[in-house]
């Protein structure tokens, strides 16, 4: 069963077994499931493993191709990539359909070397589950809203000429008050950290 399961991961193809999908992971959970039986009970046979595997096969092979002819087939079974950042700034509706927090976001963006969002033209969740982003070129690199840990801290007080950042959306603005209304997102916290405008480095 062990090699039959390495055999069948094989027929699904290299991107069946790289990021996988939601209908990819059933797959894969279909066919330990299929195998499970047979390696614990021993007046189970092998055959019949084979033939339904070879079925979740088929299906897995049908849908594939299904996906690659049909897009509203594609956008059911695999769902589409949301616009997480746009122009340096969070769209927090599409934020809130990806289930994920801030700090889920803040993460990922670190990783790929991202220390504020005036860096980043567009930033997508894809279907897999990572990230995507497009920079800005250096000289075209605004203010943007910190995303370590200690630039992204509320202010006490506001200096004259300096440009601050909505730590709810990223909006960038000169604010007369330390807790005033972004007019942005019209959020309740109303906090504010001091934007960055470095270059990124790589």
């Amino acid at each position: 069963m062990f090699v039959l399961i390495i055999l069948f991961l094989r027929f699904t193809g290299k991107r069946g077994v790289r990021q996988l999908s939601i209908f990819e992971l059933t797959i894969i959970l279909s066919l330990g499931s299929i195998a499970g039986d047979p390696m614990f009970t021993q007046d189970l046979p092998i055959i019949q493993a084979v033939l339904i595997m070879s079925a979740v096969i088929f299906l897995y092979r049908l849908c594939t191709w299904a996906v690659m002819k049909f897009q509203l087939f594609e956008d059911l079974l695999e769902g589409k990539s949301l616009y997480i950042v746009e122009d340096g700034l969070l769209v927090l509706e599409k934020i809130k359909k990806g289930k994920m927090s801030h700090d889920e976001f803040f993460a990922e963006m670190r990783q790929q070397g991202v220390e504020h969002l005036g860096q980043v033209r567009t930033g997508l969740l894809e279907t897999d589950g990572n990230f995507s982003i497009l920079l800005y070129p250096p000289e075209n690199t605004g203010y943007g809203m910190p995303l370590f840990p200690k630039q992204y801290q509320p202010i006490e007080q506001v200096e004259l000429g300096v440009y601050y950042a909505c730590m709810h959306c990223g909006y960038i603005d000169t604010i007369s008050d330390a807790h005033q209304l972004c007019i942005r997102c019209e959020d309740d916290c109303r906090h504010w950290a001091i934007a960055l405008k470095s270059e990124i480095v790589r």
